[in-house]
C-alpha cells in the first residue's frame, strides 16, 4: 500500500514527510483493519510533521480524521461497514480520570496520527472500541472533517459556556470553525468571526454569521473560541468578552501567548479555558447531531498522492474549510 510518514519533523519546506510502499497492517485482537476512503487534513497533523509537538512514534503516518470501510471485523462491526477513525486511539480506563468520565486527561491516553499510524494510508488499523459509527446523508470526503475539527469544535463550544442565544466570537476560520460555527447559529447565537483571510470571511458571511473581518467584533462577547494556533490573540481576545464571559482555546499548540493585564483582560470574571482532545462521548454526541442537523461541510480535495501539498497549503493559508485526501 501507498503511505505518507514523517521522516524528518521540519517545516514543510524541508519535506518532512516521505513516501513510502509498504505491506498492508496486520489486525490485533480487538482491532480492524479499515481501507481508508477520506483521510481529513488536520492542523494537528502540521504540528507533528513540523515538529511543534514532541515525536511519539518515529516515521509516524498522521491522519486522525479517517473515513473508511471495515476489511477485517471485529466486535460490534462487520466487513463492509463504514467507520471513522479520530484522534483518541485508547485510554487505560482505570485512572481517576477515565473513571469520572473525562477520559481525554488520561495520563496513557494515546493518539491516532501520533503515537500510532494514521489515515495517510490506502489502509489503517483501530481498536474497534474507539472506532466510531457515521451518520448517514454525507459523502466520504465531508464526513472526514467531522471525526477531528467537527468533535474539537464541538466540545470548545461546550467549553466556552455559551448562553442560550448568546453572542461567540471565533477567531481563525478553518475547518474546525465552520462546524463549530453551524452548530451555534443551529443554538440561536449571534457569531462574529475575526480572520485576514478574505476567502474565509466569505465562507463565514454565506454561512449566515452576524459578522467577519480581520479586526474586533462589533460588540461584547459571551463567549470566545481560538482556534487559530496564534497566542497573541489571547488578549485581544479576552478583551472583546464581556462580563464573566469565556474564552476557549481550541488548539493542542499555541504560540507563546503576551503578557496579560489583569483589569483588562481578565478582571470581571473573564476566564480562560484550554480543550484537551475528547471523549468518546463528544464524539458520539457530535456525530449524533450531525446525523439531525445537516452540516454543510466546506472542502478541498487532494489525492493521496499529494498528502505534502495538502500540508503545504494549510500552512501556507491557501485552504479554506478542511483539506482531505482521497486515496
Amino acid at each position: 500500500m501507498t503511505a505518507w510518514r514523517v521522516d524528518r519533523p521540519g517545516p514543510m519546506a524541508s519535506g518532512p514527510l516521505v513516501r513510502t510502499r509498504e505491506p498492508v497492517p496486520a489486525p490485533g485482537e480487538g482491532e480492524l483493519l479499515v481501507r481508508v476512503l477520506a483521510s481529513g487534513v488536520c492542523r494537528t497533523d502540521l504540528h507533528v510533521a513540523e515538529g511543534d509537538l514532541p515525536v511519539r512514534r518515529r516515521g509516524v503516518v498522521p491522519g486522525h480524521e479517517v473515513v473508511g470501510q471495515v476489511v477485517h471485523a471485529s466486535a460490534g462491526f462487520a466487513v463492509g461497514d463504514r467507520v471513522g477513525v479520530a484522534w483518541l486511539r485508547g485510554t487505560c480506563g482505570t485512572c481517576r480520570f477515565c473513571a469520572r468520565g473525562a477520559e481525554n486527561l488520561c495520563p496513557g491516553s494515546v493518539y491516532t496520527g501520533w503515537d500510532a499510524d494514521g489515515g495517510y494510508a490506502e489502509y489503517c488499523v483501530v481498536s474497534a472500541a474507539y472506532a466510531h459509527q457515521l451518520p448517514a446523508g454525507y459523502f466520504d470526503v465531508e464526513l472526514a472533517p467531522l471525526l477531528c475539527a467537527g468533535i474539537i469544535g464541538y466540545r470548545a463550544l461546550e467549553r466556552a459556556g455559551l448562553p442560550e442565544g448568546g453572542r461567540l466570537g471565533i477567531y481563525g476560520f478553518g475547518g474546525s470553525a465552520h462546524l463549530a460555527a453551524q452548530v451555534a447559529l443551529a443554538r440561536g447565537a449571534r457569531v462574529h468571526v475575526m480572520t485576514r483571510s478574505p476567502r474565509a470571511q466569505e465562507l463565514a458571511r454565506d454561512l449566515g454569521v452576524a459578522s467577519a473581518q480581520a479586526g474586533t467584533p462589533p460588540e461584547p462577547l459571551d463567549a470566545a473560541i481560538l482556534f487559530a494556533p496564534a497566542g497573541d490573540l489571547v488578549p485581544p481576545a479576552l478583551a472583546a468578552l464581556d462580563r464573566g464571559g469565556v474564552l476557549s482555546i481550541a488548539g493542542i499548540h499555541l504560540s507563546e501567548i503576551p503578557a496579560l493585564d489583569y483589569q483588562r483582560h481578565l478582571f470581571q470574571e473573564r476566564e480562560i479555558r484550554s480543550v484537551t482532545a475528547n471523549t468518546r462521548q463528544d464524539a458520539t454526541d457530535f456525530l449524533r447531531l450531525a446525523g439531525e442537523q445537516r452540516l454543510r461541510v466546506s472542502t478541498m480535495p487532494y489525492p493521496l498522492a499529494e498528502a505534502d501539498r495538502a500540508l503545504t497549503d494549510l500552512a501556507g493559508g491557501r485552504v479554506t474549510g478542511a483539506a482531505v485526501l482521497v486515496p
